[in-house]
């Protein structure tokens, strides 16, 4: 044995053989190597936007600060955002008061994320979107954007969707009856003809929900004269007159109470957005389709799981279901909504908790709603293809 080992310490190496990888081995520590750095470039990317964002929230909600002190002292918002703010470094606050100093709207961009807009005013919080009322077709108007849900400056249809003449095409225009006997198929197809706009749809429930949302926080909607106070309007629905209304033929919106036989009360028709601008019958009048459906799942729906359907306040809901975007008033982050119901004219919800049918949403109320309808009120007991002379649309773009 000892000759054995002998021989084989003997034996000559060869010094030239060094382990390395193999080309296989060299591939995947590569693809290792770039997935890591991909994973840790979203990951910085996104770090990066969330703090902008924060960054934009907290100039703008500083500006509004300095916007509210200087009218302490000067009875009016100014032009623009107070010298005496300093903002943060590369974010640029443009806006100010454009009406004489009785509202503001300021605008906040980073130069780090220039898609990044949000704005803040007098009425509400910083929002996503801009203070511009964008471009938008004729008999359409601005709507801001909402953080909560998830939309940016939209333009919609100041009235409901009328007919032109006996084709598929839709028009705003003041003064017309809207295009009532349509299903909700018929007016997603023909949303897009609205002449001269690319990108015309059939009013998304996010959207119409947006819009809700914003009325909601002016105070000039509601009865008392402050967001929460007495009711929101909610235009024609107690049935006098026992028809459907059109619209202010002049194009005015001083008169609210048109064609009503009511002139007081919580049948006025128009609501003001935070941007100045004013929809018609969004509350009443008919009920309007938007694209939202339900999918048929069980528990999909708000309402009392073992109570079938019913009218109810929405503040009396145990089982909020899994609709997108959450429709309750407590969703909208106004302070009170949870409270809310329909004495404050938001409206109710039709719906059965255990149904697995499927359904086409249907907002706002109509000429016989009363309590039932509002910018909040909703009814998911109609299939896509129902139709009758009490329900409408809106397009949006």
């Amino acid at each position: 044995m000892r000759n054995i080992m002998k021989k084989i310490n003997n034996y000559p190496k060869d010094l030239s053989y060094k382990p390395a990888f193999t080309i296989i081995e060299l591939i995947v520590v590569i693809a290792i190597i770039a997935i890591l750095a991909a994973i840790t470039f979203v990951s910085y990317s996104s770090w990066r936007q969330t703090t902008t964002v924060a960054q934009l929230k907290s100039d703008l909600s500083g500006a509004a600060s300095a916007m509210e002190n200087y009218r302490a002292f000067n009875y009016g918002y100014p032009s623009s955002v107070p010298s005496t703010f300093s903002v943060s470094s590369g974010v640029t606050l443009t806006g100010g008061s454009t009406d004489g100093g009785k509202t503001f709207c300021v605008d906040a961009v980073s130069s780090q994320f220039p898609t990044l807009n949000y704005f803040i005013n007098n009425s509400q919080g910083a929002q996503v979107g801009t203070c511009e009322i964008i471009s938008c077709p004729s008999g359409f108007i601005s709507v801001p954007g909402s953080i909560t849900y998830g939309t940016n400056t939209f333009c919609v249809m100041k009235y409901a969707a009328s007919q032109v003449g006996s084709t598929n095409v839709p028009i705003s225009q003041a003064g017309s009856l809207p295009w009532v006997n349509i299903t909700q198929t018929t007016a997603a197809a023909d949303a897009p003809n609205v002449v001269g706009c690319t990108g015309c749809h059939l009013i998304t429930d996010a959207e119409f929900l947006t819009i809700a949302q914003n009325v909601l926080k002016v105070a000039s909607n509601w009865s008392g004269g402050a967001v929460g106070s007495g009711y929101i309007y909610s235009g024609h629905n107690d049935d006098d007159p026992d028809a459907v209304l059109a619209s202010d033929p002049s194009g005015q919106d001083t008169n609210g109470y048109y064609g009503e036989t009511n002139k007081n009360g919580n049948q006025r028709r128009t609501l003001t957005l935070t941007n100045g601008q004013v929809i018609w019958d969004l509350a009443g009048n008919v009920y309007e389709w938007t694209s939202g459906q339900t999918l048929g799942t069980s528990a999909e729906q708000p309402g009392v799981i073992g109570n079938g359907w019913a009218w109810r306040e929405w503040n009396s809901i145990t089982n909020i279901g899994s609709l997108t975007p959450n429709s309750s008033p407590v969703a909208t982050g106004i302070s009170g909504a949870a409270s809310w119901n329909s004495s404050n004219g938001i409206g109710q919800i039709w719906s059965n908790a255990d149904s697995t049918g499927w359904y086409g949403f249907l907002r706002g109320g109509y000429i016989n709603s009363w309590g039932y309808g509002g910018v909040l009120a909703l009814n998911l007991n109609t299939g896509p293809i129902y139709t009758t002379v009490y329900i409408g649309f809106r397009v949006a773009r």
